[in-house]
């Protein structure tokens, strides 16, 4: 009889060695596949957050894009603005200049201080114009109440309505900005 229990002791022994063999296999297994499906989990989790920071970045770029741009255009329009502010303050000098010019008698052209004040007007010109201030055109144009201002209305006969008869100020205009517009009158 202890033969008999010995060997069902060992045959017992070896079914549940032979079931404990087949647990850990499937247990391995099973280890294995969610060990699998955790890194799948957590590669998905890492291509989400590639993603994430991918899209971030181009966000950052374009907005750094747009900055860049504006800051650009305000930096030239504050270069503009400047320039047409002085401009603006030296037009009354040009002014004086052709009034000076214009009120010199024929005999007084040949002095030598006629001929500097004419060589300033000249260089001041030149200047303004290397700057890009054109003057408005004037006499014989139709009048445009964007760069004219009428000061007065005249009849006039030979010319047609709504023309500019006489320029009383000239007006001028920097890179298509109306720097001062032209004092005239206007024909009915």
């Amino acid at each position: 009889m202890e033969n008999k229990t010995a060997n069902f002791e060992e045959e017992n022994i070896e079914k549940n060695i032979d079931e404990f063999e087949e647990n850990t296999e499937e247990l391995e297994e099973t280890t294995k596949e969610s060990e699998i499906d955790i890194l799948k989990q957590n590669l998905e989790k890492s291509e989400q957050t590639a993603k994430d920071y991918l899209d971030r970045l181009q966000r950052t770029m374009a907005e750094f894009d747009n900055f860049r741009k504006r800051t650009i255009v305000e930096k030239n329009s504050m270069f503009e603005n400047g320039a047409m502010s002085s401009i603006e303050k030296l037009l009354p000098i040009l002014d004086n200049f052709e009034r000076a010019i214009s009120s010199t008698s024929e005999e007084d052209k040949n002095s030598p201080i006629f001929k500097g004040v004419d060589m300033i007007y000249n260089q001041m010109q030149e200047a303004f114009k290397n700057m890009g201030v054109e003057e408005i055109e004037g006499i014989g144009v139709e009048f445009n109440p964007n760069i004219h201002n009428a000061v007065m209305h005249i009849q006039d006969e030979n010319l047609d309505n709504n023309v500019v008869a006489e320029v009383l100020q000239k007006g001028y205009k920097f890179k298509d900005k109306v720097l001062r517009p032209s004092m005239v009158k206007v024909a009915n």
